[in-house]
């Protein structure tokens, strides 16, 4: 499995993702894609990162693991954990170190 980066996606901010969730599913928009500090450790594979996604419903997701579809960058597995409720929804985010 290729190790994904921050440079994955950059270019897809503002793009759409769609959690697949058995017989339906739940659109997200990425909202952010952001580095976070390095801590130093040696044999890092990547610098960490952090994603933020918004979610339209005002029904909160447990966290967990995800199966997520955009159509640039096909299906993929993501942990994502509810961080914020407002007005437009719910806010989830996604670290990798």
């Amino acid at each position: 499995m290729e190790i994904v980066t921050l440079s994955h996606f950059a270019g897809s901010v503002g793009s759409a993702f769609d959690i697949e969730l058995g017989e339906s599913s739940v659109a997200l928009t990425l909202a952010e894609a952001r580095p976070l500090p390095e801590s130093g450790f040696p044999g890092m594979r990547r610098s960490p990162f952090s994603l933020m996604f918004r979610s339209g419903s005002q029904v909160v997701l447990p966290q967990k693991l995800y199966k997520l579809k955009n159509a640039t960058l096909g299906q993929m597995d993501i942990f994502l954990v509810p961080v914020a409720r407002d007005k437009d929804g719910i806010v989830y985010q996604a670290i990798f170190n």
